[in-house]
């Protein structure tokens, strides 16, 4: 979603494209390199977004997202404001819609973290300054971007990568779905029936080349696979807890899974993990496993995220 001025809504990996998010990861790299063992508060040496300021809405709770902006802004020579439901207007009744105008005359972008993706979706159409996606119950467009640049940086290129999805078809899956069509590589997705992602990505994602399998057999989906992802089962807010951990069970990512991917395999997983439900100890402490990587990038991905919808990338 393009905005006046060169600058850009960021709620979905579409609104980019796949040569924007390949430039994106690869902006991500140089600036990762260029700091090498810099205190973490240091500034680029160009501090491109010096006095540009980032307001952050935290509906929803957050470790990551949370850190990983504010640190990225600092890195850019910026700054942040932090909101919270509970103690701004948003939680005592005030509109999106009124909250979009008012901040995007006070701060140069919005990251609003949420549940309902419709209400990302109003504050962009009201907002006049760059709107990101920190997580939806539709999409996590931030955390794909990371993913990939994790990728890439253990050597693996993107085009025919085999990935293999286990668990829940999420807003985590179904960014990634959006980034297969994108940028060509093919997932395979093992989840109980009923927990299939949304057709709508799966479709997007095959319309772009990727292949997409759906398979409700573990181990036919780690089979000689490049990269083995899952995420918490139970998501914030999530009700049926027992029903569906009971279901997901047979989806955890183990020893065997890892045995039948291919030797050189990696382990993701945008965290916080639960040690013995969707993955093992073994796998998450082994030496496959890149997930502090992948967590560490969120900070590199949402500097190339922040430049692109300020028109500075």
């Amino acid at each position: 979603m393009a905005l006046a001025g060169g600058l850009h809504h960021f709620l979905d990996l579409a609104d980019a494209g796949g040569d924007t998010i390949a430039a994106m990861i690869s902006g991500a790299q140089d600036r990762k390199a260029a700091r090498g063992s810099w205190p973490k508060g240091q500034a680029d040496s160009d501090a491109p977004l010096a006095g540009f300021v980032l307001a952050m809405i935290f509906e929803k709770s957050s470790t990551r997202t949370r850190v990983s902006f504010d640190m990225a802004m600092r890195q850019l020579g910026g700054s942040v404001i932090i909101l919270e439901s509970a103690t701004s207007q948003l939680g005592r009744g005030e509109t999106i819609a009124d909250t979009a105008r008012v901040l995007s005359r006070m701060a140069d972008a919005i990251m609003m973290r949420t549940d309902d993706h419709a209400k990302i979706t109003e504050m962009a159409q009201h907002a006049t300054v760059p709107v990101i996606n920190g997580l939806t119950d539709r999409s996590h467009p931030c955390q794909i971007v990371a993913d990939l640049l994790t990728i890439i940086e253990h050597g693996k290129p993107l085009p025919g990568l085999e990935l293999a999805w286990f668990g829940d078809g999420n807003n985590v899956l179904h960014s990634l779905l959006e980034g297969a069509g994108l940028l060509k590589f093919n997932v395979r997705i093992a989840t109980p029936s009923g927990y299939e992602p949304d057709d709508e990505f799966i479709n997007m994602a095959r319309a772009g080349g990727a292949r997409i399998d759906v398979t409700h057999n573990a181990a036919a989906a780690a089979s000689n696979a490049d990269i083995l992802v899952t995420d918490t089962w139970v998501s914030m807010g999530q009700t049926d807890a027992e029903e569906k951990l009971s279901a997901m069970r047979p989806f955890q990512v183990n020893d065997a899974l890892i045995e039948a991917a291919k030797p050189d395999a990696l382990f993701l997983h945008c965290l916080p993990a639960h040690i013995g439900d969707e993955v093992s100890e073994s796998v998450f402490e082994g030496h496959q496993s890149v997930v502090f990587d992948e967590a560490e990038n969120r900070l590199h991905a949402q500097k190339s995220i922040l430049l692109w919808c300020l028109g500075k990338l």
